[in-house]
Parts: structure tokens; C-alpha cells; sequence
């Protein structure tokens, strides 16, 4: 019979031992056990990370001046020049090659934005010119389009099937410093409320991510894309292990009205939702669960059309499950104006289903909020939708559609911009902003805000 301290000796001299013989194996391990390889993603890499590109960008931004210097006198007297000054930018991100045939990449459009010339540089050396298809800010989605041959295409998976702890793989350009692969798993999905995106549903993982790596691969283990690395979440602008990437799904879904239109043409249903509480649900006499519960429904708009009425609870937007009011603005975002939408609702107790033709928000203007102010010619404005992230935060005005070309675009207002204020007046309403335009003379002084960023923008 063996002594406590004896035992107590011999397991420690075991456990010694042991962490030798691991030391010594991982030092020269074996290429195969049994004659059956060792588990690599080598294979799987090898067959994704050409259709994973690098992109550098070279563009300008116009310099916001004091309006004191809009005033001639203050221009002379401190020589500034006439035409607006500008500063150079650069930046490099990675994009991923979804369509061989058309060379159609999708990549952030924080990643291209304000880009004059766009330069991909190919996983085989190749460095080709890029042009841009179409780019959406709301959703930080773009694509972007190379003429080359033998390129190589991700295939897409259906990011609804992720579930948590998942394996994932990002490939893209961190730092500027080349291609690089990093691992790890899905740690949540359905991200929102960040102000990442004005359309979040993001993806968590931990696989690293960091600055460059935005517009890249996030891919399974069966090497299909499953999201695009959009940010990550740090206090020091390093990876901590919480990353995010858009969803393939929408950004697909963004990719193809991009294609097929430039632009994201988003509708409006005309309604207005909170999120279905517990004391809701009680008050409702409805089982606890989730859901988006109607509290306004505005006149002659498609959702009064369909029959949708205050105190409707919509559980699902065709086929999906909706389960707060985030969740339900997404969804709505990638529905094409003109197409209908499924909604499937709790109505007393009883459930239903609604068709809702989605409209396009320009069909909202009506005809006296026409402009007599010409600085505005090709502008399309109108009240803040109720879907838009801007809802309930901002009072403002939305610019629904701008014309390249035009003076407003040329001044610098892009669709999607709320304008706060115009000669420092607030403009709270569409009625408000129509009357401050139209009576205003000279230069229009806006206050604009885009993203999570506000700056003044002068329309002469």
C-alpha cells in the first residue's frame, strides 16, 4: 500500500512526463496518424482565397470652411480661391468575387467612398482598375466590377441556416498587409442597435478581424460565403474577438438591385411599429412572445390599403420570424418597391395573413412640394420614413433622390441624407423645409446628416 505522499509524487512525475512526450510530438508531428491526415483547412483555402481580392483607393473629399468664408469679402481678404478646396484620400480594404462571368465584386461602401480611381489587386499578382456598380451607405454594402478572365467565384450559402458556434473562417487585407486567414466561430447573430449600419443584422464572430480586413471573405468550412466583414467592436481599433460581418443574404439581396438599378430603391409601407413587450402582450391577452406591434397606420398609405390597423402584432414578414422591431425594418429594407410583402399577423388572438404592396417612398411627394428654388432642380424630398433608422431620433427632412450632376449633388447631397436645418433654421417638417427653400435667396446654408456624422454642405 502505497503512502499520500508517495502518490502524490508519482502523479507529478506523470504529469511531467506527459508534458514532454507532448512537447516532443508537436515538435515533430506527424503528417498523418494511421495513415489517415491530420484535419487542415488547407485544402478549403486553397480552393477560396483566390476569389478574395485587395482593394486600394485613391479619391478626395471637399474641406467644410467656415460660412464666414462663403461671404466675398472674407474670401479676398483671406485669398481663398473660388473653387472648393479638397484633400486627398487613400484606403485599403478587401472585397470578394461573387460573379466569375461579370466580375462582379462585393465589397463595404465605407471601403470605396469618395473613391476616384479603385485598384484590385488579385490573389495571382494581377492589379486591375475597377469600376463602380452601385454602392449603399445604409447597409455599408457595395460592388464594385473587373474585366479579367479566369477569375475564380464564391459560392454562396444561405446565412439564415448560421447558427451559434458554427465554425467560420475570415480571409481579408488587415492592416495593409497582404492576404490573411484567421478562424473561429460564430458567437451571435442577428446583431443590432450597434450604428454600424443603418440596416443592422449583423453577424458576430470572434475570428479575427481587423482595420482592412472590412469588405472581405467570411466563409464556413465548406468554403461557401456566409457574410462580409464589415467592423469590429474596440476601444483601441485592434481585434479584441468581437467582429461583425452583413449576412450574405442581404448583401446579395443589395447586390442585385445595385446591379440592376445603381441604387438601393427602397419602399415604404406606411406604418409605424414598437417592439411587443410582456406588459404588451398582457394587455393584448396575447401568449408572451415576440413580434412588432402596429401603433399607427397613416391614411391611403399600402398598409391602410391591406387592412393593417393599430394593434396588429406582425409575427412574420414573408416566411421570416420577426422578432422586435428591428427585425422587422431589415426585412422590409430588401423588399423592392412595387413587390408585396407577407404579413403575417396577430389580430385578437387570431392569427392572419396581410398581402402589403411595399411603394416607393418618391410616390409620398406630393404635387405642391414641388421646388421654386432651382438649387434644388433633380431633388426628390420628403418626410423621414417610419423604417429608417433616422425614425424618432432626427427631425428632419430625407433627400429621397438626388441627380448626379445637379447642383445638390454637386454641393455634395446624396439620397438618404436627412437635412436638419437650412440657413441654421430648423426644418422639422416637409411643409417647414419647402417654405424656408423656396423664400431663401443666394446660398443655402445645409445642415446634413449621413451615417452617424453630421456637417454643413453649401448649395449656390
Amino acid at each position: 500500500m502505497h503512502s499520500p505522499r508517495l502518490s502524490h509524487a508519482l502523479a507529478r512525475a506523470l504529469i511531467v512526463i506527459a508534458c514532454l512526450w507532448t512537447g516532443l510530438a508537436a515538435a515533430g508531428l506527424p503528417p498523418a496518424v494511421n495513415g489517415d491526415a491530420l484535419p487542415s483547412l488547407a485544402p478549403m483555402l486553397e480552393r477560396v482565397t483566390p476569389a478574395v481580392v485587395n482593394i486600394a483607393t485613391e479619391g478626395h473629399v471637399e474641406m467644410q470652411l467656415n460660412p464666414l468664408f462663403n461671404d466675398p469679402f472674407f474670401r479676398r481678404f483671406f485669398n481663398v480661391p473660388d473653387r472648393p478646396l479638397s484633400r486627398k484620400t487613400q484606403s485599403l480594404g478587401s472585397g470578394v468575387i461573387v460573379d466569375a462571368t461579370r466580375g462582379l465584386i462585393l465589397t463595404n461602401n465605407h471601403v470605396i467612398a469618395n473613391a476616384d480611381r479603385i485598384t484590385v489587386n488579385l490573389r495571382d499578382g494581377r492589379n486591375l482598375s475597377a469600376e463602380l456598380v452601385g454602392s449603399d451607405p445604409d447597409s455599408d454594402v457595395a460592388v464594385i466590377r473587373i474585366k479579367a478572365p479566369r477569375l475564380t467565384a464564391l459560392k454562396l450559402a444561405d446565412s439564415d441556416q448560421l447558427r451559434v458556434g458554427d465554425f467560420v473562417v475570415a480571409i481579408g487585407n488587415p492592416f495593409g498587409l497582404g492576404q490573411t486567414v484567421t478562424s473561429g466561430i460564430v458567437s451571435a447573430l442577428a446583431r443590432s442597435g450597434l450604428g454600424i449600419t443603418g440596416y443592422d443584422d449583423l453577424i458576430q464572430t470572434d475570428a479575427s478581424i481587423n482595420p482592412g480586413n472590412s469588405g472581405g471573405a467570411l466563409v464556413n468550412l465548406r468554403g461557401e460565403l456566409i457574410g462580409i466583414n464589415t467592423a469590429i467592436y474596440s476601444q483601441s481599433g485592434g481585434n479584441i474577438g468581437i467582429g461583425f460581418a452583413i449576412p450574405v443574404n442581404m448583401a446579395h439581396q443589395i447586390m442585385l438591385q445595385l446591379v440592376d438599378h445603381g441604387e438601393v430603391k427602397r419602399g415604404y409601407v406606411g406604418a409605424q411599429f414598437q417592439d411587443l413587450t410582456p406588459e404588451l402582450s398582457e394587455a393584448f391577452s396575447l401568449p408572451t412572445g415576440r413580434g412588432a406591434v402596429v401603433v399607427d397606420v397613416s391614411d391611403g398609405s399600402p398598409a391602410a390599403e391591406a387592412g393593417l390597423v393599430p394593434g396588429d402584432v406582425v409575427t412574420h414578414l414573408n416566411g421570416r420570424a420577426i422578432g422586435s422591431v428591428t427585425d422587422l425594418r431589415n426585412q422590409l429594407a430588401l423588399v423592392r418597391s412595387g413587390d408585396r410583402a407577407e404579413f403575417r399577423i396577430l389580430r385578437d388572438g387570431a392569427a392572419a395573413k396581410l398581402d402589403v404592396r411595399v411603394a416607393d417612398r418618391e410616390e409620398r411627394v406630393s404635387a405642391d412640394g414641388q421646388f421654386r428654388n432651382e438649387r434644388f432642380a433633380g431633388t426628390t424630398m420628403g418626410e423621414i420614413p417610419s423604417d429608417a433608422p433616422a425614425y424618432g431620433r432626427l427631425q428632419g427632412v430625407m433627400a429621397y433622390k438626388v441627380t448626379r450632376g445637379s447642383r445638390a449633388w454637386n454641393a455634395g447631397l446624396r439620397a438618404g441624407d436627412i437635412i436638419l436645418s437650412v440657413n441654421r433654421a430648423p426644418t422639422p417638417s416637409l411643409p417647414v423645409f419647402l417654405n424656408t427653400v423656396n423664400q431663401a435667396k443666394g446660398s443655402l446654408l445645409l445642415n446634413v446628416h449621413r451615417g452617424d456624422q453630421s456637417a454643413y454642405i453649401v448649395i449656390k
